[in-house]
């Protein structure tokens, strides 16, 4: 039986958050599907609140701590990636923005990921296409091609809200279902390091 890790990456604020229930459901139908699949599937989570701190200290002097840079290399490690934000001014958090911002430049290149958010309103349900989608674009990430948002009339019910055309669930089990496609397809690889495959001698002295 093969290994994959998931992590999730959660920027809510309050403790419960409906950002880090939203993730956890994705994760556990993710590993699920794997799980079916023979994968021994593990999940981690990245609690971004608990790193806040952190943070704005290596973007003030350009090092992380000891805790930031466990969580930075155990998402680069991962097979597959789930991130959430809350959305604010139709927008990402700035917690959110600010964790992805001290990544390495290529860090996500080529990263199976899925993205959602949570809101009051179902009308910031367009910010996973307007915000989030076009981030992590940028940073080269394989984005699911259906996002997750949840609004408060989402939670305790299964049916399918104004703005929507099926329920949380469903919703889930779908985004859920193509991040595990995509992830086990192969071992997630991190940056690719471009000495790794250096161009052999012989056929550098062919160039002209």
């Amino acid at each position: 039986m093969s290994r994959r890790t998931l992590t999730v990456v959660s920027a809510g604020l309050s403790q419960p958050s409906s950002t880090r229930l939203l993730g956890d459901r994705l994760a556990v139908a993710a590993q699920h599907v794997l799980e079916l699949r023979g994968h021994d599937t593990v999940v981690e989570v990245v609690e971004l609140r608990d790193l806040a701190h952190d943070i704005t200290d290596h973007l003030l002097t350009g090092f992380p701590s000891v805790k930031l840079r466990a969580a930075i290399d155990g998402i680069v490690a991962a097979d597959g990636l789930i991130a959430v934000s809350p959305i604010f001014t139709a927008s990402y958090s700035g917690l959110f923005k600010s964790f992805f911002d001290v990544l390495e430049a290529d860090a996500l290149a080529g990263k199976p990921m899925l993205v959602a958010a949570t809101g009051g309103t179902e009308r910031h349900s367009l910010a996973l296409d307007h915000a989030l989608r076009p981030m992590f674009a940028y940073l080269r990430a394989v984005v699911v091609p259906s996002g997750v948002y949840a609004a408060t009339s989402d939670w305790g019910s299964g049916e399918a809200t104004e703005g929507h055309d099926e329920g949380l669930a469903a919703r889930i089990d779908r985004a859920a279902g193509e991040l595990a496609d995509l992830v086990d397809t192969g071992k997630a690889s991190g940056p690719v390091d471009p000495f790794d495959e250096p161009t052999p001698f012989e056929q550098l002295l062919q160039r002209r």
